[in-house]
């Protein structure tokens, strides 16, 4: 439980320092919420927290193109600074799990559209 609350805690950092990922430390918070205890699990996933940033992605497995792209600057900034400080092999390892993450979520994620720009597209199509 100390460990999900800690999960917590740098998902809410991550959320003002762009260098911190959000979205790894909430789903591991919700997979040690669950397995720890049935109440904290229940209660965070009635938070906004949870809503704002993860409950779509859980529901639809989905995510809209700015999540994306925010997902993979903050992890191309992170491999690059260990890259530079790696040695060879390393940073063999570290190319790797970039090209991983590229590909993953720009095939294996499913992009939707953020909410307001089906509505710009319509009153765009009904004005032109």
């Amino acid at each position: 439980m100390a460990l999900a609350f800690f999960c917590v805690g740098s998902g809410c950092v991550g959320i003002v320092l762009p260098i911190l990922p959000t979205t790894p430390f909430l789903l591991l918070a919700v997979v040690l919420f669950a397995k720890g205890s049935e109440r904290f699990h229940r209660w965070f996933l009635s938070t906004g927290l949870y809503r704002k940033y993860l409950a779509d992605f859980v529901a639809t497995r989905s995510m809209t193109r700015r999540a994306k792209s925010r997902v993979l600057v903050v992890v191309t900034v992170l491999v690059t600074v260990g890259f530079i400080f790696s040695p060879w092999f390393a940073r063999i390892i570290l190319a790797v799990v970039l090209a991983f993450h590229y590909v993953y979520f720009i095939f294996g994620i499913r992009t939707i559209a953020e909410e307001g720009e089906n509505d710009q597209e319509a009153s765009g199509q009904s004005a032109g």
